[in-house]
C-alpha cells in the first residue's frame, strides 16, 4: 500500500492572483510525481483535478562559519517542490474568509 502524501496550499499575493484564474498552488514533496499529488488534492479537497504543472525550486546558498576563523564554508538549504494545479470542476476555500455578522 502506497502512504498518502500531504500537499498544502501556498498562501501568498501571487497565488491568491493565480487563484482568480481557477489555479491554485500547493507545495509538495520532492518525491511525490503528478499523479500522486493529484490523487492526494482529490482526496483532501474533494474537487476534480484538470492538470498540474510542477516545478522543484532549488535550496539557497547559504555562508556559515563556526567563529571567526574557523573554518568557513557554504551549504545550500532543502529543494522544494509546488505544484500548480488547475481544476476542472469546483473551487477550493483557501482565501475565504468566515461571514461575519454586521453590527448595528
Amino acid at each position: 500500500m502506497i502512504a498518502p502524501i500531504l500537499v498544502t496550499p501556498v498562501t501568498t499575493e501571487k497565488a491568491y492572483g493565480q487563484s482568480q484564474k481557477n489555479v491554485y498552488v500547493f507545495s509538495a514533496p520532492v518525491s511525490a510525481n503528478k499523479q500522486q499529488i493529484s490523487r492526494a488534492i482529490e482526496a483532501q479537497y474533494g474537487v476534480k483535478v484538470g492538470r498540474i504543472k510542477t516545478l522543484v525550486q532549488s535550496g539557497k546558498a547559504i555562508r556559515f562559519s563556526r567563529g571567526k576563523n574557523r573554518y568557513p564554508g557554504t551549504t545550500t538549504r532543502t529543494d522544494s517542490k509546488k505544484a500548480y494545479v488547475t481544476l476542472s470542476e469546483g473551487s477550493i476555500a483557501v482565501f475565504e474568509q468566515p461571514a461575519e455578522e454586521e453590527k448595528k
